[in-house]
């Protein structure tokens, strides 16, 4: 058997527009509550939302944005953003995504990059004074016209939120249908920058269809229905937040519960007892956070039943105390990446835990994956190879640049992940690492997710990255950045004699170093380059 693996298709792709969908689950659904936050002190139904979207849709067109424009929105979890996602792709715009923690420079290249002009933000997040810094950008962001604050005071040189709300036509209404007429799902709808480890980011340009299906059969995954409540801590600028939460709520009828601006463990926590949540998402280091929080025990969470945990390798240990305390027996692991929109492989709610902590489950509906040797072969079941996907998840493109477009998406439709994976018999995937991560030490290729995964089995050890460094003798050396378990202390000899005789002694790691933290980008993704280079300065001292 070869590694290629495809989806079912029992359900048929959903050929629509965003706000098409959302009307579709206003007519079955209208009188449900669709959209809860929390820190905002909003409830709406379905009919509701709706209401908000379609003012806030006119009022976009009134303001003289027309269909392909582009409009950022820079801003954390909130209603306006919601709102936005939903009243953008109504009128025919591109949302671009843009971080909250983006600094000015990162603002600028982003903006500038997909030619921006408009953009919805909030005044400030945590320190940052959002409007200091776009006044300071102003001169060099020719193609800005209009910035919507997520307010509804007046501020000079800005428009309000409730004034853009207010300022809808009878015309701009009749112009929303007709435009809604003529938008089709293949459209771009939302760009989101792939935050690259080395490099500036890339605008992946994301379609209707893309990322509507990807949400809807998400939702699938984890057998969502007008009865579930979504508590969505993960940030809606990506994919997670917006796809996986937004998108899957709406598809099935479902509560979005937004439960703070940016992550809090406790906030997740008391938004999950107090609104009755059914479905918790997160990444593997949120769920750890809120069962480790002091005020756990204080929080009814026996509502919760499924959810998706993405983004990194869950220990088998966290995710036995994710399903034994927080009674999430349920919750799927999912992979995939930005530029699929995101998902490509989940768990099901009933595969066995062994199967969700050591795989990423099996390949989504209408999918195609398959694994790939460095002439581009397909490699037999078991072997590892680069994982590529193709089908109607594939994004459309980097934005405005064909040349990053062409190397990741080859002649036959492939998307080149660059992430290095196998498959079994059974079709479950599991992510072994990173092609551009292997290192070479005296002929030997070196893999360092494998050396991660061993590491990671040390009683003493939370996380561990490892990556190579120059070596005149071998080309390169392994060395292994180690977090140590809370109140726990470990020598570097202590973790080389646990790797004796348990791994090959080409994979030891040379140089082993204890931190606190990971460099990481703005979306989390930890920079081995930094780390790199960090140990190259202390090697030379």
């Amino acid at each position: 058997m070869l590694s290629f693996v495809h989806g079912t298709n029992d359900a048929p792709l959903i050929y629509s527009t965003l706000g098409t969908a959302l009307d579709a689950a206003v007519s079955q659904w209208g009188n449900r509550e669709a959209l809860v936050v929390r820190h905002q002190n909003i409830r709406w139904t379905y009919a509701e939302l709706q209401k908000q979207v379609d003012q806030f849709a006119a009022g976009l067109i009134d303001l003289g944005l027309s269909r392909g424009d582009r409009i950022g929105i820079w801003a954390p979890n909130c209603a306006q953003w919601v709102v936005a996602q939903f009243a953008t792709a109504k009128v025919g715009l591109i949302l671009v995504s843009i971080n909250p923690a983006y600094r000015a420079s990162e603002l600028e290249y982003a903006l500038t990059q997909v030619g921006c002009r408009a953009l919805i933000t909030s005044d400030r997040f945590k320190s940052t004074d959002y409007l200091a810094m776009l006044r300071s950008l102003a001169p060099r962001l020719p193609a800005l016209q209009f910035i919507i604050r997520v307010a509804s005071t007046p501020e000079p040189g800005f428009s309000s939120w409730d004034e853009v709300m207010n300022r809808n036509s009878a015309s701009a209404a009749a112009r929303l249908l007709a435009i809604q007429d003529q938008l089709q799902p293949d459209a771009a709808v939302n760009i989101q920058f792939t935050s690259s480890t080395t490099g500036s980011p890339k605008g992946a340009t994301l379609s209707h269809l893309n990322i509507l299906n990807n949400g809807y059969f998400a939702a699938r995954a984890m057998r969502l229905s007008e009865a579930d409540r979504i508590c969505i801590p993960v940030p809606l600028y990506h994919s997670f937040g917006m796809v996986l939460g937004n998108l899957a709520a709406i598809t099935h009828g479902a509560a979005m519960i937004l439960p703070s601006e940016s992550f809090d463990p406790e906030a997740t926590l008391r938004a999950v007892s107090a609104e009755a949540a059914t479905a918790l998402h997160g990444v593997p280091t949120m769920f750890i956070a809120e069962l480790d929080h002091p005020t756990f025990a204080e929080h009814d969470l026996s509502s919760l039943r499924t959810g998706i945990m993405s983004g990194a390798p869950c220990p088998i240990e966290i995710m036995q105390r994710v399903i034994r305390q927080m009674h999430l027996s349920e919750i799927t692991i999912a992979y995939g990446m930005t530029e699929t929109s995101p998902v490509s492989f989940q768990s099901s709610v009933d595969d066995p835990i062994d199967r969700r902590v050591g795989t990423v489950g099996r390949i989504h509906p209408h999918v195609q994956v398959k694994l790939v040797d460095e002439e581009g072969r397909c490699v037999a079941r078991g072997e590892q190879g680069e994982l590529c996907t193709r089908g109607y998840s594939v994004m459309k493109g980097y934005w405005d640049d064909p040349e990053q477009t062409r190397a990741a998406i080859d002649s036959d439709g492939w998307m080149h992940s660059g992430d290095l994976a196998v498959i079994d018999e059974q079709g479950y995937a599991r992510i072994t690492g990173r092609l551009k991560d292997m290192l070479i030490r005296g002929g030997e290729n070196i893999f360092p997710r494998e050396i991660e995964d061993f590491l990671s089995t040390h009683p003493k050890v939370q996380s561990v990255q490892v990556f190579g460094v120059p070596d005149a003798r071998l080309g390169e050396e392994v060395c292994a950045w180690i977090q140590l378990k809370s109140g726990q202390e470990a020598t570097e000899t202590e973790l080389r004699d646990f790797c004796k005789e348990r791994i090959a002694h080409f994979k030891i790691p040379r140089y082993v170093r204890f931190v606190t933290s990971f460099p990481t980008t703005a979306t989390g993704k930890v920079q081995k380059f930094v780390m790199r280079d960090r140990m190259l300065e202390q090697l030379k001292q």
